[in-house]
């Protein structure tokens, strides 16, 4: 019966890390893009967004890293032959990838602070990407375990992923031109009134 509990708290605990380290490095996008903005809305976002990172860092995305370890562990105390299996390391050293990923965004966060970020907008879509794959290939592991599927499903499976990935940044590309040739047609009307 424990098992079950731990199990059920297990995914609540890895839905709500997994929806604020998806959120979290979205505000950190919309943060650097808030450079571009004029005065006195750029200042005006940026303290928003720190105010916003802050508070789903220590409200929602730790406190769910927290209970998916925690979680996990009583899940290998109870079922300790899970830890013979080849798939149960795979997937605990995904997760040790994914918490190195939650801890730098927090180095993310004191960098937009202190405003010294370099990351570009483009770079931290990429960034946000890291945590999609990883959870994707942890529930495979721990939907098959030992027999990964290898078959043309998976092949095409794996396809739409990339390809989503794709469309997600040619879209953001989109939306950035677009920006940037309104804001060409915004600064041309004032020069040819005068």
């Amino acid at each position: 019966m424990a098992y079950s509990w731990f199990k059920a708290f297990h995914i609540v605990g890895v839905v709500v890390w997994f929806a604020g380290l998806f959120y979290l490095a979205r505000l950190f996008i919309y943060h650097v893009e808030a450079n571009q903005e004029p005065e006195p809305a750029r200042t005006i976002l940026k303290k928003q967004y720190g105010i916003m990172e802050k508070r789903l860092y220590g409200i929602i995305t730790t406190p769910g890293m927290l209970v998916t370890v925690a979680m996990a562990i009583g899940l290998l105390v109870t079922e300790p032959e899970f830890l013979k299996q080849t798939w149960m390391h795979v997937k605990l050293s995904l997760v040790v990838l994914l918490l190195g990923y939650h801890h730098y965004c927090k180095r993310i966060m004191r960098q937009l602070e202190q405003d010294t970020c370099k990351w570009t907008s483009q770079q931290l879509r990429a960034f946000n990407e890291f945590p999609t794959v990883i959870l994707v290939v942890v529930v495979m592991l721990v939907v098959f375990k030992n027999a990964l599927p290898t078959d043309l499903t998976a092949w095409v499976v794996f396809g739409l992923i990339i390809a989503m990935a794709a469309s997600i940044q040619l879209y953001a590309k989109k939306r950035r031109l677009d920006k940037e040739k309104e804001l060409a047609q915004v600064s041309q009307i004032p020069q040819e009134q005068g």
